[in-house]
This record gives structure tokens, C-alpha cells and sequence, in this order.
């Protein structure tokens, strides 16, 4: 746990799930220098009255740090992430802010009606960066203050060019800390245009004949979803690996992105029910939509859950679980999230049910799967990728 001390108090912050053994922190100078800048100006603008501005809505606040320090102008935060939800809960809580004082939305929920200070914390998607301009776009005014933040490496032309053409001038300030900060001012013109601009999302596509188990499979993708255009190179491997003759069992689909690995389970084997789960909003509504445009829905189980990967689960419930399991937090390349992920999978698996993990060979995972499950198998493998099958095995009574 670490505090951030800012113009606006000063609070002791935690990422999501908490781990003391995690060093990384839940904010970073890109957060501190909007901060000040809200406060006195720095950056080449005035400071924001925040007391007198209306409704202020964050767009992209990782671990709840700016609407923690902002909670006393009862901000709304947008965020794609279940986890950053939970992380700003508890962030809140910690600080004393009353309850309700943030209001909480994802990116798939409705805007404010009317917004009067945006402020923007650079996504690493510049798509999903994109589709939420273009959805925030019509709810913004000429008088609407926009600022975004973001580290220097986080803002490339492209990150201004959107902001450019879908709300209006925009600039950025002189680098602190290797952060910076982009200012924007409303072009009512472009305002009025909206979502009718021509946002492209969600993508759709049709996997091909060398996609495995999901060839001719329509695909949906919202903004924001790992290669969102074409099949990842990853999963092309994995759905050509997993089983799908699976006898009518109960299979997780974790971490499931777009939802493609799931859903070719389920159109082989109509009798399995299959559960799609996520910690990202718009990967959980594109599995579900990949999910439909691809079945009966009337015949088909299936279940949709965004949270904290198998939070909702009951322990022993599932027989197979499969998993593409992430690498990166936001720009942070780490394991912990496989880790647990892993660690989850053992938990909510019957006795004799299987995880399957396809992974970059580099990653190493069998090592951890054969510490978890005491067991790890090599079900296929190329110079980059490893499909690899571990099974829980049965609790065996001590000898008395």
C-alpha cells in the first residue's frame, strides 16, 4: 500500500486484487500531474474550478487514484475494467468518502447526460480510446474542459489525432516526469456529429478454414479486445489444440476475450454449457455477441460474467477450463495475473477436470502448473506457443 499525497488531501491507494508482495503502485506520474494541473495550472492552462464545474467524469482512471483524490466533486468514473472498479471501492472506502460519492460506470453503460469536465487517462487500446470519444462525444458542450494524461510513451500523434477529430483542437503541454498532458477544446461542430461520425466499432469477422475448432465462426469485437480484426496467432494454435468433444461438461472460457474459444466448444458439443468470464466489460459483451451470432440461444447454456475471474464460481463446478491468460498490466509485463488465473482454475475444477493453457513458450508456465496441479503435459507445441494440460487430481486420505 502506498499514499498519494495531491492539492486535494492525500490517501493511501492499492491495486486490484490486493497482494503485498505487489510493488507496482496504483498510480503513476501521469495521475499526479493532472492533479496539480486541476489545482493550480500547470501545463500551460489555468486551473479548473472544480467546486463550480458541473459534472466531472474519468475516463480511464486505472486504480480509482483520480476519483479518489477528486471524490469531494462526486466525479462518475468510466472505466472497462471489473478490477478497477473493485480496486476504487476499496481505495474509496480507505479514504472515508461517503458512499455514493463516485459513480461508477463502464464502458458499456450510458454516459452522464450533460458532461462539464472530461478528463482522460490515455487507454493502451487506441480503439477503445476511440469508440469512448466518439460515445462521450455528444455529451459534452462548447464550455466542456478536456484534459487527458497520460505518460510520454502512452501519447503518440495517432493519441492526439483522435482527439482531434472526433472533439476538437487539441494540443499537449510540456513533459514533467516523462508524463504530459493533452488539452482539447470542444468543436461544437464535431460534438453535434456524435456516434453518427462513424465509429466503427464493434468489428466483425469470419474465422478462416485454418482456424481449428472456430473456423467459419463470426467473430464481434468490441473496442479495446486483443487483435480485434483477425484472430490472434495464439488462439489460431489454441483452436486447433483444445477438445471439443466434451460430453455435455461444464466449461470455463477464462479470460475469454471475444469469446471465440468458448464458443467453438459450444457448437461442437450443444450439450456442454459454457461459461464465458472476464474482468473487461466490452471482452465479456463481444463473447457474448460472438456467443449469439454463432448459435441458437434458445438450445445453447450459456453463462456471462464480468468480475475477478472465478469469484463467482463455486468451488468444484466446472470440468474444464480454458485460458489464454494475459502477460500485461496496462504497460507492466507480469506473470501474477497467469499466476492467479491458474490458481483459480485448480480451485474451481472438480477432481479429474482439466485446465488448458496455451501461452508464449517463453512464459515457462509448465514449471507453475506442475508446482499447482503436480502434474503438466505438453499437448502441442511450436517455436512460439505451448498448449499445455494440467489435471486436478483426487485428494487421496492420509494413511492413519
Amino acid at each position: 500500500m502506498n499514499r498519494l499525497t495531491t492539492p486535494f488531501g492525500s490517501c493511501e491507494l492499492t491495486r486490484f486484487p490486493e497482494d503485498p508482495r505487489d510493488r507496482l503502485r496504483a498510480w503513476d506520474a501521469a495521475d499526479e500531474y493532472l492533479l496539480r494541473h486541476l489545482d493550480s495550472g500547470t501545463g500551460e492552462r489555468g486551473p479548473v474550478d472544480l467546486a463550480g464545474a458541473g459534472q466531472i467524469t474519468v475516463l480511464g482512471d486505472r486504480w480509482g487514484a483520480l476519483v479518489t483524490a477528486l471524490a469531494a466533486y462526486r466525479p462518475a468514473q468510466i472505466t472497462d475494467s471489473a478490477l478497477t472498479h473493485a480496486a476504487t471501492e476499496a481505495n474509496l472506502a480507505r479514504a472515508g468518502a461517503p458512499a455514493g460519492s463516485v459513480r461508477l460506470l463502464t464502458t458499456q453503460d450510458a454516459p452522464p447526460e450533460r458532461i462539464d469536465v472530461l478528463l482522460v487517462r490515455v487507454p493502451k487500446s487506441l480503439a477503445l480510446l476511440e469508440d469512448q470519444l466518439y460515445r462521450l462525444a455528444p455529451h459534452l458542450h462548447e464550455g466542456t474542459v478536456v484534459v487527458g494524461t497520460g505518460m510520454v510513451k502512452e501519447i503518440h500523434t495517432s493519441t492526439l489525432k483522435l482527439f482531434e477529430k472526433i472533439i476538437g483542437p487539441t494540443r499537449t503541454s510540456l513533459a514533467e516526469k516523462k508524463a504530459r498532458l493533452i488539452f482539447c477544446t470542444p468543436d461544437p461542430g464535431l460534438l453535434s456529429a456524435g456516434r453518427a461520425a462513424g465509429d466503427p466499432w464493434p468489428l466483425r469477422y469470419t474465422v478462416d478454414e485454418d482456424g481449428g475448432s472456430g473456423a467459419g465462426l463470426t467473430v464481434v469485437n468490441h473496442a479495446g479486445i486483443f487483435c480485434a480484426d483477425r484472430l490472434d496467432v495464439g488462439t489460431r494454435f489454441f483452436l486447433q489444440s483444445i477438445p471439443t468433444n466434451t460430453a455435455g461438461a461444464r466449461v470455463l472460457d477464462l479470460g475469454c476475450g471475444n469469446g471465440v474459444v468458448g464458443t467453438a466448444v459450444a457448437v461442437a458439443d450443444p450439450d456442454a454449457e459454457v461459461v464465458f468470464t472476464d474482468e473487461s466489460y466490452q471482452a465479456v459483451a463481444s463473447a457474448r455477441a460472438t456467443f449469439e451470432a454463432n448459435v441458437r440461444t434458445d438450445r445453447w447454456r450459456a453463462e456471462f460474467l464480468v468480475g475477478d475471474g472465478v469469484a463467482d464460481l463455486p468451488p468444484g463446478s466446472v470440468d474444464l477450463v480454458l485460458n489464454n491468460p494475459p502477460f500485461h498490466s496496462h504497460q507492466a509485463t507480469t506473470d501474477a495475473t497467469a499466476l492467479r488465473m491458474f490458481a483459480q482454475s485448480r480451485k474451481v475444477l472438480r477432481p479429474g477436470g482439466e485446465l488448458w493453457v496455451v501461452a508464449n513458450r517463453h512464459m515457462g508456465y509448465h514449471t507453475h502448473l506442475r508446482r499447482l496441479f503436480g502434474n503438466s503435459e505438453v499437448v502441442a507445441s511450436e517455436p512460439r506457443f505451448v498448449v499445455l494440460r494440467a489435471v486436478k487430481r483426487e485428494k487421496r486420505p492420509r494413511p492413519m
